[in-house]
């Protein structure tokens, strides 16, 4: 059998693996952009739903025959079957390539027509004017990444609502548990560490509102513009077909009655909910931040947590336990906000009827999203779960805190509670120690006053 089998494409003839089902114009993006990341499969998947939906949709309106319509549906229903490895093996193209996608396009439209090939060959089932009946690049691959960032969040919303759940275990758990609160990264009054979880509870909660409020936009489908939004050479209603065969695939309501200009030259919907993506990204640096200073140590720093040891934390420092699952967090939140630029700066890119950034800006959200997803479950699972309070520790640090001298303020005043404070701070005394010794307090109106749990108004905020 020969290494090779020559097709021709509009340019001229080209020369493709004898086994690859591609053809001529993915064989020559293969070898015009051999640089970067694969282009995601769940797009590839994406686009194959959309070639099925299409050619049933053609079968409906009686623009293509029964026969063909049929063997198309065959091949892209033995494709969809495959694995994520398997699948790959056909479609080799790199993000990096056209800005609209075409090249990935016409890589499905091959791969399903020679799929058509190899089980009915005596039927010709061409890829543009067959597999890509009624549709265009500019139209298809918009539709996919609205899609696949549906599909991503599908994954995302259920890993940020686990986070919340594992916090606010730790919230009831933790809710009378009193520690020294901290502001500009000083001592201020006390807090509880339930209330500071329900503060982390509450930022994931608003997240989460912001993406479910947000996300309907990418509802909104591209399909039937074609070539620059007029709906050239698609069948009345073929729209509307795809579109109601993407619903029931996917379980969401897309709707092809849209504006196909804004469709395929913008991608504001894209943008706006990965700024949302964003903005979960950078509540959770915060909370990750937090909480692994505040296990820091464990002898020389706060010290007031315990996080779970998931693997040796040195390869030189016997016995030492990193927070590696905060870190990681962290750098993947460090990804995402470099993805966000790449998202606003490609959707700025509708050059006239069409957005040339469509590859990129939909690797770099589903890149965010898989990140997010992942490392919130990891984050949840393998560091909140197991997170203890180091009880004594809180104790001894809000016993040597000279702000709970606050406390005193009501009965003292200001300047006068605050020069006990000073005093303290200055003779290295507690603050206890520098009350008594102002002549202004008695030791029973001092702990009287100094009810550290009172101060947090925890039952008030019950």
């Amino acid at each position: 059998m020969p290494a090779f089998r020559t097709e021709a494409d509009t340019l001229g003839p080209v020369q493709i693996p004898a086994a690859a089902l591609w053809g001529p114009q993915t064989e020559r993006s293969r070898h015009n952009f051999p640089t970067g990341q694969f282009m995601p499969l769940a797009i590839i998947r994406a686009l194959l739903n959309i070639k099925k939906a299409a050619a049933q949709a053609n079968l409906a309106t009686g623009q293509i025959t029964p026969a063909k319509g049929q063997l198309i549906v065959q091949a892209i229903d033995e494709l969809l079957a495959l694995d994520d490895e398997a699948l790959r093996q056909d479609f080799p193209l790199k993000v990096y390539q056209t800005g609209s996608g075409t090249q990935t396009n016409m890589n499905v439209n091959e791969v399903v027509a020679n799929k058509c090939k190899q089980l009915q060959p005596e039927l010709t089932i061409l890829p543009n004017d067959d597999v890509n009946r009624g549709q265009s690049s500019n139209d298809t691959f918009p539709t996919a990444m609205n899609i696949v960032a549906v599909e991503a969040l599908d994954q995302l919303l259920p890993a940020v609502q686990h986070l919340i759940d594992e916090l606010k275990v730790k919230q009831g758990q933790y809710w009378h548990t009193v520690k020294v609160g901290r502001t500009h990264l000083q001592d201020a009054t006390p807090l509880t560490f339930g209330q500071e979880v329900s503060g982390y509870v509450a930022a994931l909660e608003h997240d989460l509102s912001y993406l479910q409020t947000l996300a309907p936009t990418l509802l909104e489908l591209a399909i039937g513009g074609t070539a620059v939004g007029t709906g050239l050479n698609a069948a009345p209603g073929m729209a509307d077909q795809i579109a109601a065969k993407m619903s029931a695939i996917y379980g969401h309501h897309f709707t092809a009655q849209t504006n196909k200009f804004y469709g395929l030259a913008h991608h504001s919907g894209l943008a706006v909910v990965h700024g949302a993506l964003k903005t979960l990204a950078a509540d959770l640096f915060k909370i990750a931040q937090d909480l692994r200073f505040l296990a820091s140590g464990p002898r020389a720093g706060y010290g007031e947590l315990n996080l779970p040891a998931n693997e040796p934390g040195s390869s030189i420092m016997p016995g030492k336990v990193n927070p590696t699952q905060a870190e990681a967090v962290t750098m993947a939140v460090m990804r995402v906000f470099g993805n966000d630029v790449v998202v606003s700066m490609a959707s700025s890119q509708g050059n006239f009827e069409m957005n040339v950034f469509k590859p990129v800006l939909i690797d770099a959200f589903l890149e965010s999203a898989d990140l997010l997803t992942g490392m919130i479950t990891g984050f949840a699972d393998k560091l909140v779960h197991g997170l203890t309070v180091n009880e004594a520790r809180m104790k001894e640090l809000l016993a040597n805190s000279l702000m709970t001298v606050t406390a005193l303020s009501p009965h003292l005043g200001y300047h006068a509670s605050a020069k006990i404070a000073q005093a303290a701070a200055q003779n290295g005394t507690t603050l206890r120690e520098a009350a008594l010794a102002s002549g202004q307090v008695t030791a029973a109106q001092y702990d009287e006053w100094m009810d550290l749990l009172k101060m947090t108004n925890v039952d008030g905020n019950d």
